[in-house]
């Protein structure tokens, strides 16, 4: 195979990886902004906050309630830590968010803007800035698949497939089925869908609990690629919402297929020129804002 051929592909390879975690995060923030016009800024801090659930139950939740030998591993942490990270998201939404729904939308950011500084603050006084590394990484998924171009990490290549089940998963619940099409309806028209028997409060506070839940478990993939930081989620934020702003606002469709063309994007230009890889998705966002200000995906108004 042509050298340059093998490290464009390569390269496609790691920046697919990377954009597994735009697609998922942006995929979180475009169902909180799409069904519920809240723009999430603590969405970031919500995946840093999966990683180190997941650090947490297998390394300390053990010695701290006696039990040393307790370590909750990666595959049970694939269910809980997730669960848990929505369950987070639920009382910030039922005990702070709802109080604030009939103010302007930016109350709502500034609050979780809020919400982001006061974790990242909790976690760097009890684990400080630098990185921990996730111990917990399964023996199953050790090793390395042979690609034909190259030697791909297994677990990378887990991380990949199993989230392109979750996005296409998640984006056929919201726009495929009945459940998903209450949820748009009560969001849309919550006195028309109240006339029905159907607990519109709880409705969004469970849709809100999940769009936290998808950045929990995109924080626990990325615990064993990534060393485990309080600032992971701060340095990832920003992306995330050029990612979500080039899809369309609140367009779940937009969210997951940029998220993976932009990390692919992003490694391609690596080969090019490795200095532009970092920039190159804010100047898409630009141009496409210029062309189209409601994103590829979003409709127009």
């Amino acid at each position: 195979m042509d050298p340059t051929i093998r490290l464009i592909l390569a390269q496609g390879m790691l920046g697919l990886n990377n954009g597994v975690f735009y697609a998922m995060l942006s995929l979180g923030l475009a169902v909180i902004f799409g069904l519920l016009n809240v723009v999430n800024f603590a969405h970031g801090a919500l995946y840093m906050a999966g990683a180190f659930v997941a650090l947490m139950l297998y390394s300390y939740l053990g010695p701290w309630i006696g039990l040393d030998w307790l370590h909750i591993g990666f595959w049970p942490a694939l269910i809980l830590v997730p669960i848990l990270i929505a369950c987070f998201g639920m009382l910030i939404e039922r005990f702070l968010l709802r109080w604030l729904y009939k103010f302007d939308p930016i109350y709502s950011l500034l609050l979780t803007f809020g919400v982001t500084l006061v974790l990242q603050g909790l976690f760097i006084n009890f684990f400080n800035a630098s990185g921990t590394p996730y111990p917990a990484m399964p023996e199953s998924l050790k090793g390395v698949v042979n690609l034909g171009f190259m030697m791909f990490p297994k677990y990378r290549l887990f991380v990949i497939v199993f989230s392109i089940v979750v996005c296409f998963v998640v984006w056929y619940i919201i726009e495929r089925t009945a459940i998903g099409a209450r949820l748009r309806a009560g969001t849309e028209n919550p006195e028309l869908v109240k006339a029905f028997g159907i607990n519109v409060p709880l409705m969004v506070m469970l849709t809100f609990g999940f769009g936290t839940g998808l950045a929990g478990l995109a924080g626990l993939l990325a615990a064993p690629i990534y060393s485990v930081s309080p600032l992971m989620g701060a340095n990832l934020i920003i992306v995330i919402f050029a990612v979500v702003v080039i899809g369309g606002m609140g367009s779940i469709m937009g969210a997951v297929v940029t998220g993976f063309a932009l990390g692919l994007i992003e490694g391609v230009t690596k080969v090019f020129y490795a200095p532009a890889a970092n920039t190159v998705i804010f100047l898409l966002m630009v141009i496409v804002l210029l062309v189209r200000p409601n994103g590829l995906f979003g409709r127009q108004g």
